[in-house]
């Protein structure tokens, strides 16, 4: 029930996301092309909205288990030795998720905050753009400590 909430938020949230990136490209182009005045602020403003897109898509995809992966060892092992991949394979994801995007990505969030980093044009504090990664960390984490449930009840 919790999963499909979240799977559908986020997925709402990355068509939204999607939907401004290309709005603002579309006014890049417009603007350089048609009115000879290229907009100042939209090429930063793609390129944190692919950062978001990026690795909250990643985070939806990991939940749908479509993620890309060398599945060949879990499709030639029978259903125990499988269920026993599955977990590792989550344990280890789960351990990266925490350590390099929760961890780190927190310390790097809370740097840029502490620091006063701001972009360029936008002149936006880089810990919003960078909240992304303990953001979508989390959710990965989510993902994979429920598949470690349902791995371990038979599922």
């Amino acid at each position: 029930m919790l999963r499909k909430t979240i799977d559908k938020i986020l997925g709402n949230l990355l068509v939204f996301l999607m939907a401004v990136l290309v709005l603002d490209v579309l006014w890049q182009v417009f603007s350089r092309y048609v009115l000879i005045n290229p907009s100042s602020y939209t090429d930063e403003c793609a390129g944190y909205l692919l950062i978001w897109v990026g690795l909250l898509g990643a985070a939806y995809v990991s939940g749908q288990k479509e993620h890309l992966a060398i599945d060949i060892l879990l499709h030639k092992s029978g259903a125990k030795t499988r269920r026993v991949l599955e977990m590792l394979i989550s344990v280890f994801t789960l351990l990266f998720a925490l350590t390099v995007m929760v961890v780190g990505g927190a310390w790097l969030m809370y740097t840029r905050f502490i620091l006063e980093v701001t972009s360029a044009s936008l002149e936006l504090n880089m810990g919003y753009v960078y909240a992304v990664l303990p953001l979508s960390g989390g959710l990965i984490l989510y993902y994979e400590i429920d598949n470690l449930v349902k791995y371990s009840r038979g599922r």
